[in-house]
């Protein structure tokens, strides 16, 4: 019985597809109008939430490059809910507050330190400027992902005797020798100072955060940075990375408390430094794009109510023009619930007509705007699954009215219609 029941209702969707397609092919521009507003709607929502989701994906990658469970603390405040006249005057980072920091921090994993600028870098005839040069510490490498193609990284007697060593980023390498893996083993000169490169990073590609973009730059000791550049002003900054299953509010209590005992601030003072949290930062974002979908979703909701009247229209034409058909079915035995089933299956089919072309739309603008938005569009499985599911919805809200007319029609009323 249970086998009998399934292949009746196959036979009606299969009925209901045929006849959505024949309503297409026979009424094709009265079809097309009414299904316009599906269209639309689909492909607004789908659209901006394809964009959206691949813009979060893409920066939530970029955020996770800074580095999982980690806080950078620094004078400013990356938030920007502090005016900068309010901590212009705070003191930089020091390197001596790393080694302090790794006493009294004990939820902490991995603390380094990082001072900055841009260089020119010159190798024989060659020269690029604009470089990223990054002077950091041993622990550097246990926060950020850093891969290495050729050679190799900084070792611990790099870091111990501040050899004059380096590991190069592929674009910057590329630019001064053309073969990217030529660069290990050459020396280069900065400010006037001969570094042996001895590692060439894998090639990472843009960001759109920025972010470190070692891609182009040079990272060496922070030893020997600070012995041709002057720290202060090289924009110094300490990042401190939790260890596992330790919760951020945690972490970032007791690196504030150990912060202000190593600065000797009284409990009336404010804080003199900022603890950027990379994954609050994370947080925010993912509330900006919550309000875009809002906004998409508001726009979508307007054409799709206005495709859902275009296809009860069709749907109540149809059931008008087929009144006799109706008759003759109920004649012979037809229920209610067939009838009933037969034209909701309809009209949810012309709806994923609808949407079936309004995700080729956008299929086609994730093709043709990828390029210049500078990160991949996809429309992921659970958007088209999102997208089938409010077709249907759509469908059996447009046919809901027009099919149970259809159901409770009269046969005899029916068959002698004209």
């Amino acid at each position: 019985m249970v086998y009998l029941g399934m292949l009746k209702y196959l036979e009606i969707g299969w009925n209901s597809l045929k006849m959505a397609l024949t309503e297409f092919k026979h009424n094709k521009l009265r079809t097309f109008l009414s299904l316009f507003g599906i269209t639309v709607g689909i492909f607004c929502i789908i659209g901006v939430l394809a964009t959206v989701d691949s813009l979060q994906r893409n920066i939530q990658n970029d955020i996770k490059s800074l580095g999982s469970k980690t806080i950078y603390i620094d004078k400013w405040d990356y938030s920007g809910q502090i005016p900068w006249w309010k901590v212009i005057n705070r003191p930089v980072p020091k390197y001596d507050e790393v080694k302090l920091l790794k006493q009294r921090a004990g939820l902490a994993q991995n603390v380094a330190f990082n001072i900055s600028s841009t260089v020119k870098v010159e190798w024989d005839d060659e020269a690029v400027t604009g470089v990223n040069f990054y002077g950091i510490t041993e622990d550097f490498s246990g926060i950020q992902s850093l891969e290495i193609q050729e050679g190799r990284y900084l070792q611990a007697s790099d870091f111990d005797n501040a050899g004059n060593v380096a590991v190069i980023g592929y674009n910057i390498a590329e630019k001064l020798f053309t073969r990217p893996e030529k660069s290990v083993g050459q020396q280069v000169t900065i400010l006037g100072k001969k570094l042996t490169i001895v590692g060439l990073l894998k090639k990472k590609g843009k960001t759109m955060m920025g972010g470190w973009d070692y891609d182009e730059s040079i990272l060496t000791d922070f030893e020997f940075m600070r012995s041709v550049v002057n720290e202060k002003t090289s924009q110094p900054v300490i990042m401190l990375q939790g260890k596992d299953n330790v919760p951020m509010k945690e972490l970032k209590d007791e690196v504030q408390g150990a912060m202000r005992s190593i600065r000797k601030l009284h409990p009336s003072q404010p804080d003199n430094f900022a603890l950027n949290d990379i994954e609050a930062f994370g947080e925010f974002m993912a509330g900006i794009f919550s309000g875009i979908n809002l906004g998409g979703w508001f726009i979508a909701g307007l054409s799709l109510l206005v495709g859902m009247f275009g296809v009860a229209n069709i749907m109540f034409v149809t059931v008008r023009e087929r009144t006799n058909q109706i008759g003759l079915k109920k004649a012979i035995g037809a229920k209610k619930s067939s009838i009933l089933t037969e034209f909701l299956l309809e009209s949810a089919f012309l709806c994923i007509m609808g949407g079936a072309i309004g995700l080729l739309l956008v299929y086609a603008l994730t093709k043709i705007i990828s390029p210049s938005m500078g990160f991949p569009i996809t429309i992921s499985l659970n958007i088209l699954a999102l997208a089938i599911s409010i077709c249907i919805i759509v469908g059996i809200l447009a046919g809901i009215i027009p099919a149970i007319k259809a159901a409770r029609m009269d046969a005899v009323v029916a068959i002698r219609s004209k």
